[in-house]
């Protein structure tokens, strides 16, 4: 599902607009966005946690020339489904 096929599914069951499910949308995504950059760390009860988790640095392959390259720490954001969630889609 695309963003935009989000915002009209959320309009159409919500009986909002589609402008003002599509701010509703964008208001969830920006503060998901900064909570995780600040805390590192989102849980929705029934549905999962978001996490900032650290990435070391490491060796790796490119794989179309086989060349080798190193890959730098970074941060990633990992997802954890909640057991409510992975029961619906079991």
């Amino acid at each position: 599902m695309t963003k935009t096929e989000l915002v009209e599914k959320l309009a159409k069951e919500q009986g909002l607009t589609k402008v003002m499910a599509k701010e509703v949308v964008e208001a969830f995504l920006s503060l998901t966005t900064r909570t995780l950059k600040k805390d590192g760390r989102i849980a929705l009860a029934g549905f999962g946690v978001f996490e900032v988790v650290k990435r070391a640095k490491r060796k790796a392959r490119n794989p179309r020339t086989g060349e080798p390259l190193t890959v730098k720490a970074h941060k990633a954001v990992k997802f954890r489904a909640s057991k409510t969630l992975k029961d619906v889609i079991a």
